[in-house]
Formats: C-alpha cells, structure tokens, sequence
C-alpha cells in the first residue's frame, strides 16, 4: 500500500472513532435519532459552517458558537438537501457531542 493509501485509512479510522464518540455521547436512548450516514452529513455542514464562522474571528482566533444557530442551519440546508428531518434539540445533542470531542483531541 502506498502512503496515499495509508493516510485514506487513517483517516477512515478516525472518522469512524468520531462517529463511535458522538453515539456514546448521545446515550442509547437517543442512538436511533441519527443514524451513521446522518451523522455524517450533519458533521460536514457543521464544518461547512464553522469555516465560515472562522473567517470572522476576532483578532485573538476566538469565534462565538452558538448550538442553537447552528442547528437550525443544519435543519434548513438539510431539508433542502432531503436529509432528516432532525430535531432542533437532537442536532444540539449531537453538536455538543462533536464539539466535545474536538476538546478531547491533542493540541497540534
């Protein structure tokens, strides 16, 4: 295998222990909210939308989240996109989750 092929691998690895996290996050009683596909598309639109909140940082990099907006965004481009529906409350849940999970990641 090549490096180009190790780096896909890993990175599939990774994707899958993030996604592992966030259900864990969530409980079993909300596990059938999302599932792995959902999550995974609701986790692109969430970097989608962090990107562009990033490009308004202030002069020290901090940038204000807010769980609410942010779901509601994923809620609109997803009924857009045929995707859900998905609960505002469940889309906090699993922006928490993600955002916790971010925490737990070694600085680089």
């Amino acid at each position: 295998m090549g490096a180009i092929d190790d780096e896909i691998l890993r990175g599939a690895a990774d994707d899958a222990k993030e996604v592992a996290f966030i259900q864990n996050y969530m409980g079993v009683e909300n596990r059938e909210l999302f599932s792995e596909e959902d999550i995974y598309y609701c986790l692109d639109v969430l970097l989608e939308y962090l990107d562009k909140l990033n490009d308004n940082a202030d002069e020290e990099g901090y940038i204000d989240i807010d769980t609410e907006e942010i779901a509601k965004h994923i809620q609109k481009k997803a009924k857009k996109e045929g995707m859900g529906p998905y609960e505002l409350d469940a889309l906090i849940l699993l922006i928490d989750a993600e955002l916790e999970y971010n925490e737990q990641l070694p600085e680089e």
